[in-house]
C-alpha cells in the first residue's frame, strides 16, 4: 500500500537530524510534512532547505500537540532526548520528554483518528544483552533513557490494544548521515573533530560495538512502516553489522588523507552498552526493509555533505 499522494504527515521531532531527512524523502513521494519541533536542537533554516512547514511547540504541551496532529493521516514521533549519559544524570527529563511526551503525542493521534503512527524507539530498552538485538529478547534497559524508551513501547502497545490505534515501534541502531552536525552521536562527533583538527576521543578501550545505518535507509524503513499493516510490532532497523569504535575512528581518519588526527582514550560512561548489533531479519522479512549503503559509502556521503556545510 502506497503513501496517498497529499497525504498528511505530522513528524515531530522533524527539525532534527532523522526528521529532515524523512521529511525530504517524504516530500519526494508527494506527500504533504509538518514538523513539530521545540527548535531546542533542530533547525528552523535546515527545515526551510528541506521545505517543511514548521510548528514550533514542545511535545510536553499536550494542547499545542493536539492542535498541531488535528487533520493529519500519520504521525511519527521521532521527538526526544536522546543523550544516554545524560539521562544518568538526570533521569527526569527522559521521564518528562520521551515517557510524557510519547502519551501526549499518542492521545493526540487517537483523538486525530490517525490511519498510523510510528514511534522510533532503539537497541537501548533491550541493556547491555549478548547480541544480537532481536524483538523476542527480554527488555532489560540500563540507563534512564532505555526505560523511557521501553515506556514509550509500551504505551504504543496499549494505545493499539485499547483504542485501536494503527501504532508500530521501530528500534533504531546509531543512525548517521547528513543534517546530523549538531548530534552528539559518535559519527557525528568523530566528523566534526576530525574536520576541525581537535581530534577524537574514545570512552572506554574502544572494542565496544555499534550498528551503524545510514540516515537514507532508516527513511526508507520509516517509510515503508508508514504504508504497512503489520502495526503493533515491533523491528529493529539497523545494518545489521557490529563495528568496533576503534575500526570507525580509523576508517573516518582514513578520509581524510591531508590530516593528522590524534586519538586520545577516557574513561567508559556509565549507561552506555558495551555490545551491540541488530538482527534485521524480521524488518527484512515483513516490511522489505534491506539496507543499500555500506558502512564506507555512508561515511563518505557523510564526509562529503559535512565538508560542504564547514565551506558554506
Amino acid at each position: 500500500m502506497a503513501l496517498k499522494e497529499g497525504a498528511r504527515v505530522l513528524i515531530t521531532g522533524g527539525c532534527g537530524f532523522i526528521g529532515i531527512n524523512l521529511g525530504k524523502k517524504l516530500k519526494s513521494l508527494g506527500v504533504s510534512v509538518t514538523a513539530f519541533d521545540s527548535l531546542i536542537t533542530g533547525n528552523r533554516s535546515d527545515a526551510a532547505r528541506a521545505e517543511l512547514d514548521v510548528i514550533e511547540g514542545d511535545i510536553r504541551d499536550a494542547s499545542a500537540l493536539s492542535r498541531a496532529t488535528a487533520g493529519m493521516d500519520y504521525v511519527v514521533h521521532l521527538a526526544a532526548h536522546t543523550n544516554v549519559v545524560a539521562s544518568v544524570s538526570d533521569p527526569s527529563r527522559d521521564i518528562s520528554v520521551n515517557v510524557n511526551g510519547t502519551l501526549n503525542a499518542l492521545i493526540a493521534a487517537r483523538d486525530a483518528g490517525v490511519a498510523g503512527f510510528v514511534f522510533a524507539s532503539s537497541n537501548a530498552p533491550l541493556g547491555d544483552i549478548e547480541p544480537p538485538s532481536r524483538e523476542d529478547v527480554l527488555p532489560s534497559p540500563i540507563s534512564p533513557y532505555g526505560a523511557s524508551k521501553l515506556s514509550g513501547e509500551a504505551l504504543c502497545s496499549a494505545f493499539s490494544g485499547s483504542y485501536g490505534l494503527p501504532t508500530t515501534v521501530l528500534r533504531f541502531s546509531n543512525v548517521y548521515g547528513p543534517f546530523s552536525y549538531h548530534k552528539g552521536s559518535v559519527v557525528a562527533t568523530f566528523m566534526k573533530s576530525t574536520i576541525e583538527g581537535v581530534g577524537l576521543t574514545i570512552y572506554g578501550d574502544g572494542n565496544q560495538t555499534r550498528d551503524f545505518v545510514f540516515v537514507d535507509d532508516l527513511c526508507h524503513g520509516i517509510t515503508v512502516a508508514l504504508q504497512s499493516n503489520q502495526h503493533g510490532g515491533i523491528f529493529h532497523l539497523g545494518s545489521g553489522v557490529a563495528t568496533p569504535i576503534n575500526q570507525l575512528a580509523k576508517r573516518i581518519i582514513d578520509m581524510f588523507p591531508d590530516r593528522t588526527v590524534p586519538i586520545s582514550y577516557a574513561p567508559e560512561r556509565p549507561g552506555e552498552i558495551q555490545h551491540n548489533y541488530s538482527d534485521i531479519s524480521k524488518a527484512r522479512a515483513q516490511l522489505d526493509f534491506t539496507p543499500s549503503h555500506t558502512l564506507d559509502s555512508g561515511l563518505a556521503a557523510t564526509r562529503d555533505w559535512f565538508i560542504r556545510e564547514y565551506e558554506s
